[in-house]
């Protein structure tokens, strides 16, 4: 069978296998078709149902690019990889949540069917457990997914929190006041507001107290209303202080809880608070639980398989 496919200018053609001309190679191997590209067209050929899955994806793709997104070389790989080894997969679904930022990417989509699932459930549950290794987009998803909010108005302010292990009496010996002691725990935060939203108005908005960034031990004591707020390194809380937080909740709020439970840094006799949670809360409906896995690595290829490596050696 052959088909021709054609786009609307050549510089689409080319931004569909990232104007590489050994991508087109690595789409024919996996999908089991020979493809050329020319000016504004790709012809296909090979047998039926090849043919007709790979055009279905260059399509899939067209309409990505077309609606501005501008895909990478890492990306690429990972969509035919996922595309060739999953008949129902579909690029075009899991790309179709645009999540609006205050940045100049203006928008985060999801990029795997895992994260599509976590997209969906946020903006649907009040209350969103992402449990997964690093890179997995856990924070970061749940981040633009606060910003987007605070851009509609459905909430009035963010809170960002995270457990500092050492915020007591270790950290004792470094200099500075307590913010200086324990602002290295909520860099990571930080890096991913600043990527969502501008500078000068993440220091506005945390001037206005529409952004607040603080240890979870800051929030004993208060009740939470209108607010979108993320728990990050959920691993590290112990039992108490995880139910102490999720008693914070307040009216019109919105949770997300996210952590990677093969990396806890809590002692090794004390149990971790996401651990528990995680069979406390299992049969509420209300309340999202979503993992993400190995498969859902969006850092460097390294990472994907380092986090592999140490699955292996644990097991």
């Amino acid at each position: 069978m052959k088909t021709t496919l054609n786009f609307r200018n050549p510089q689409l053609v080319r931004s569909l296998f990232v104007r590489e001309e050994k991508n087109l190679l690595f789409l024919g191997e996996s999908l089991g078709v020979q493809v050329v590209a020319r000016d504004n067209f790709i012809r296909l050929s090979g047998p039926d149902d090849a043919v007709e899955r790979a055009g279905r994806l260059l399509r899939e793709l067209g309409g990505i690019v077309e609606s501005g997104h501008t895909l990478t070389g890492p990306e690429y790989h990972r969509i035919i990889k996922t595309y060739a080894a999953d008949e129902n997969y579909s690029v075009g679904e899991v790309y179709s949540d645009r999540i609006e930022v205050a940045s100049e990417r203006g928008y985060v989509r999801p990029q795997t069917v895992n994260q599509k699932r976590y997209v969906d459930a946020l903006w649907k549950h009040e209350l969103v457990f992402s449990i997964g290794p690093a890179g997995t987009g856990k924070t970061y998803l749940a981040m633009a997914m606060a910003v987007s909010h605070l851009l509609q108005g459905k909430v009035k302010r963010l809170i960002l929190t995270r457990p500092a292990l050492e915020a007591g009496e270790k950290l004792g010996f470094l200099p500075g006041d307590l913010y200086q002691k324990i602002f290295p725990y909520l860099r990571p935060l930080y890096d991913a507001l600043y990527d969502l939203i501008e500078g000068e108005r993440v220091r506005r908005y945390e001037e206005e107290g529409i952004i607040e960034v603080a240890p979870l031990a800051f929030m004993r004591g208060r009740t939470l209303n209108n607010a979108f707020i993320i728990l990050d390194e959920a691993q590290n809380t112990t039992p108490e202080q995880m139910k102490m937080f999720l008693t914070r909740i307040g009216f019109n709020s919105r949770v997300v809880i996210t952590g990677d439970i093969t990396q806890a840094d809590l002692p090794s006799n004390q149990r971790s608070g996401l651990n528990t949670a995680r069979e406390v809360l299992k049969d509420i409906p209300e309340i999202q639980f979503i993992y993400l896995t190995r498969e859902d690595v969006l850092r460097h290829p390294l990472v994907q398989k380092i986090v592999t490596a140490y699955e292996k050696a644990e097991q």
